[in-house]
């Protein structure tokens, strides 16, 4: 049996700029449409023709640029008064020259007389003859019926005259909005219903999320009936945004057994959604079903002892097959089963695994936090085999900040290797960088693969501010060292202490995955203090 298609209707390049944050070029627009028509998506809606100049440039030059799918004009019906030939919006729409127009017109009886100061009649006709306009110029018009839900729930006789009237004006689709996002599904299923009872044109849905219940309401339009799900990436829109594509492609696929979209791609989906983000410049949102960095996470040692037998035990489908990656913490909630999921040279039963998972705990309790420090979790697990050496012992360290013209931030850094001590002075923009400087001066003297760690990254977390300027605080590192990440972590009320212990565990790191060998000084040596 051939599953159904359902037709994927993105708006995330109008409906989605709509979104408190989003401001996108032409070239954003040009390069979000590009992956779109990659992933095979059916309809791009690239805005409101002639309603700013950056729409009107995104249709001007979209053409070479979308291969497969249908670049969509978007809309309202013409104004009252105005005829369909001389309406701006209309003309606009047509001057756009794309395959497809969506109009939006009202279907609640409140909206078109107490909003727009129509009368009944007069919100029906313009309807019918805006869409008929459109069509008899060639366009395939998709009606957008708004606040269809919201009408029926007022009267739902004249909600549905508002479809009859899109029909007879000879629109190919009619989608079902609900666009105040207060919609529950039961509601959804009820008026779709009563649609399809009246129209044999295929019939679609767009949703708001304002109740949390976009992507449930669209799931079930298409469950009762619809044939195209509106919505956007990642969710954006206005308010509270609008439904969700990259939640609602794979549950139309992997769980209801739908065609929709270049299905091939949906094992890339997590590419599309971060990229898109990236363009739209917004922090992913870690939590997001399927594409989030925690969709897949498992941090709760009984949920990683299942998940290491059977993924099914806690994960609803295969990370891959979204382009995601499965990912076990280790962390104070931790068990065994987090440390062996990681560590498969650990012996299970063994008194080193207790007592690294007690150790584990009590660092955290002390506010450590090692789901996002790998390296220094890798380190605290390896020192306990015994499998890092000490590469060096610090002596003593002093960083001093002086104002004289300008801020000068200097730190005195002093290392014991072997029988030898070494003291290194170093100058930075502040303290942290000072003493970074003045330890990969005495380090590089002996050990010249540490030239190679690069700081990349730095962040400063007050654990609990009740305690004011003497709270404890967290210091996350990123480093990248032979062009892999070095994640580490160091936990203070000193905030030096803590970036000096997060620091050293870098060094430590990449001394060790370099395969260091232990006090040996290269090039003239140092004279001892």
């Amino acid at each position: 049996m051939i599953p159904t298609r359902i037709q994927l209707y993105d708006t995330t390049l109008r409906d989605g700029t709509q979104r408190r944050g989003i401001s996108l070029s032409v070239e954003d627009k040009l390069q979000i449409a590009q992956l779109l028509d990659e992933f095979g998506f059916d309809y791009i809606e690239g805005g409101w023709p002639a309603s700013n100049p950056k729409d009107t440039a995104f249709f001007q030059a979209v053409g070479p640029v979308v291969k497969h799918a249908k670049v969509t004009a978007f809309g309202s019906t013409r104004r009252r008064g105005v005829f369909v030939d001389t309406d701006h919006n209309l003309r606009a729409i047509l001057d756009a020259q794309c395959p497809v127009a969506t109009l939006f017109g009202k279907s609640s009886l409140f909206q078109a007389t107490k909003i727009l100061g129509l009368t009944p009649d007069e919100n029906l006709t313009l309807i019918e003859e805006s869409v008929q306009y459109l069509v008899s110029h060639g366009l395939e018009v998709i009606f957008d019926a708004e606040h269809f839900f919201d009408g029926c729930e007022e009267d739902s006789d004249y909600a549905l005259k508002v479809l009859n009237a899109a029909e007879q004006g000879g629109a190919s689709w009619i989608v079902l909005c609900d666009t105040n996002g207060g919609s529950l599904p039961g509601q959804i299923e009820t008026y779709l219903k009563k649609s399809q009872s009246l129209t044999d044109i295929p019939l679609g849905i767009h949703a708001h999320n304002d109740s949390g219940l976009a992507v449930a309401n669209s799931l079930m339009a298409v469950q009762t009936g619809a044939m195209m799900v509106q919505g956007t990436i990642n969710g954006y829109g206005e308010r509270c945004g609008n439904a969700n594509l990259c939640t609602i492609w794979p549950n139309l696929v992997h769980k209801m057994h739908k065609s929709a979209g270049n299905e091939n791609m949906i094992q890339e989906l997590t590419r599309l959604s971060r990229t898109i983000a990236e363009i739209a410049n917004l922090i992913p949102d870690d939590s997001a079903p399927f594409v989030g960095d925690n969709a897949f996470t498992h941090k709760a040692g009984v949920h990683v002892g299942a998940v290491r037998k059977y993924a099914a035990a806690y994960e609803h489908i295969r990370p891959e097959q979204v382009g995601q990656t499965r990912r076990i913490l280790v962390s104070e909630l931790a068990g065994r089963s987090n440390l062996l999921y990681h560590f498969q040279n650990l012996d299970a039963s063994s008194e080193t695994v207790k007592e690294l998972v007690q150790t584990v705990k009590r660092m955290e309790a002390r506010g450590y936090q090692y789901e996002d420090a790998p390296s220094s979790m890798k380190l605290l697990v390896e020192r306990s085999l015994g499998h890092v050496p000490d590469y060096f012992e610090v002596d003593r360290f002093h960083a001093s900040v002086t104002h004289d013209q300008r801020t000068i931030a200097e730190a005195t850094v002093r290392i014991i290797v072997g029988d030898s001590h070494f003291v290194e002075v170093g100058e930075g923009d502040g303290p942290v960088h000072a003493l970074d400087v003045a330890l990969r001066r005495a380090l590089t003297r002996i050990y010249p693969v540490i030239a190679g760690l690069r700081l990349q990254d730095y962040k400063v977390r007050v654990i609990d501010g009740r305690d004011g300027t003497r709270s404890q605080v967290r210091v996350w590192s990123l480093s990248e060292f032979r062009e892999e990440p070095v994640h580490t972590v160091g936990v203070s009320r000193n905030i030096l202490e803590a970036s000096w212990l997060a620091l050293l565990d870098s060094v430590n790191y990449a001394l060790w995955t370099a395969h260091s060998v232990p006090a040996t000084i290269v090039g003239p040596k140092a004279q001892p203090l």
